[in-house]
């Protein structure tokens, strides 16, 4: 007796060829995102709108902005904290977009490395 495979399993090496054809495409279209990402800018602010920060997102910082009236010699701790919580904030934000958008390419498969 001989086992069957369900319909579209087997069919030899045009399916194997097919699902080659398949996942270089997605690793194309991966790659392109990924590109796509780290060209994006992220403008991130704290404190108000006193500290602003563009992030690029391949987490490259391109500019800070620091309100004038922030600048306190004698409080030093509040700037650095302001600029802290931006740039974290940006951090987040490049990570959580790069992940939902290479969801939508890889179908939410899980694939290692990305």
């Amino acid at each position: 007796m001989k086992a069957r495979l369900p319909q579209g399993m087997g069919g030899g090496s045009q399916n194997m060829q097919s699902m080659l054809r398949q996942a270089q495409k997605m690793q194309e279209d991966i790659e392109a995102k990924k590109a796509e990402l780290e060209e994006k800018e992220y403008v991130v602010t704290s404190g108000g709108g006193m500290v602003e920060i563009t992030v690029l997102g391949n987490h490259t910082v391109k500019a800070v902005g620091i309100d004038p009236e922030v600048v306190d010699p004698d409080d030093v701790e509040m700037l650095e904290d302001m600029l802290l919580a931006a740039f974290n904030e940006a951090m987040r934000q490049i990570d959580e977009e790069s992940e939902r958008e290479l969801e939508k390419v890889t179908g939410g498969l899980n694939i290692p490395g990305l």
